[in-house]
């Protein structure tokens, strides 16, 4: 019995983070549907970073108020600033710009299919990094959430072109990206020894931002005026992009994160194109596929394997 009952704690336990992560999976599933809406009066990268910015912006005062109330808290030193420079640049600059540049230089196809090497490229580095063992039902709830997604994924299957030259540089661009998503998951986790999930998101946003600001100015100058124009779908989904998407999104992954492996937290990102294609139906009335509704059940069969029978590192 005393050997039951942490058993079952510990699932229990598992199964809430992975309530928290699939909360975030759907949060990131919306990004398309609001960029869609966004699409006719911003450009990409406006798009991509100015809710970014919003959101730093919006979360400085909370972690302000809560370095405050910290008796014990300790200042950040050059090191850290380092730190959180490396997550916010290597991880998510990297991450937003080649998914965002990539794509519009190659094809949105392209950009959906690299999206799904995220998780397994999460496991290697998460293996090298942070020295998790990689066992084979990870192995196998990996390949098979990738078969999962790529069932969904055969309408982009078909128009994906990833060999044509013109497509070179955005196909490595897109691949930068998903590098960069991964990178960032997996550092991240490294400073969750020493710094809270909020310092890690904020700090991190913020040295991101700062680095942003001039390729922004640069490559896409934003025409302010267009903001008059906006409908009231067009601020819904700036909201959700800034709110949700960058904010609530990411503090429920980190917060399961502290508990989970990276490798394990990874597979429950198959849950983002299922999340996906049911707001797909219900936002834009698209329609759903016999191979859609197969690769989803896969997808949640791969979760479950790890939700079940994982042990963390």
């Amino acid at each position: 019995m005393s050997e039951t009952l942490p058993a079952h704690s510990s699932r229990r336990s598992t199964l809430w983070y992975f309530f928290l992560l699939a909360l975030a999976s759907l949060m990131w599933s919306g990004q398309g549907t609001a960029v869609k809406l966004l699409d006719p009066f911003l450009g990409p990268i406006a798009i991509t970073f100015l809710p970014f910015y919003l959101t730093t912006l919006l979360a400085i005062p909370v972690l302000v108020r809560m370095r405050r109330g910290q008796a014990d808290r300790q200042p950040i030193s050059r090191r850290d600033w380092i730190r959180f420079a490396i997550a916010g640049i290597g991880g998510q600059v990297l991450a937003q710009l080649g998914m965002t540049w990539g794509v519009s230089v190659s094809l949105a196809s392209n950009g959906a299919i690299l999206n799904l090497l995220i998780p397994v490229i999460s496991a290697v580095l998460a293996s090298f990094m942070l020295a998790e063992r990689i066992s084979a039902l990870r192995v196998a709830s990996l390949l098979i959430g990738l078969v999962g997604v790529g069932l969904m994924s055969l309408g982009d299957l078909h128009q994906a072109s990833f060999f044509q030259s013109r497509f070179f540089i955005g196909n490595l661009l897109i691949l930068g990206g998903t590098v960069g998503s991964s990178f960032y998951n997996v550092y991240c986790k490294g400073l969750m020894q020493r710094f809270s999930e909020l310092e890690i998101l904020i700090y991190s946003y913020f040295t991101a931002s700062i680095a942003s600001i001039p390729l922004l100015l640069w490559a896409e100058p934003v025409p302010w005026h267009n903001f008059l124009r906006f409908d009231w779908k067009a601020w819904a989904a700036f909201a959700f992009l800034a709110l949700f998407m960058y904010g609530a999104s990411m503090l429920l992954f980190f917060a399961a994160l502290v508990h989970l492996d990276v490798t394990t937290a990874s597979v429950s990102l198959y849950l983002v194109p299922v999340f996906g294609v049911i707001l797909a139906i219900t936002v834009l009335g698209e329609k759903l596929n016999l191979p859609e509704i197969i690769g989803a059940a896969i997808v949640l069969i791969a979760t479950l394997l790890i939700v079940r029978y994982d042990n963390p590192s």
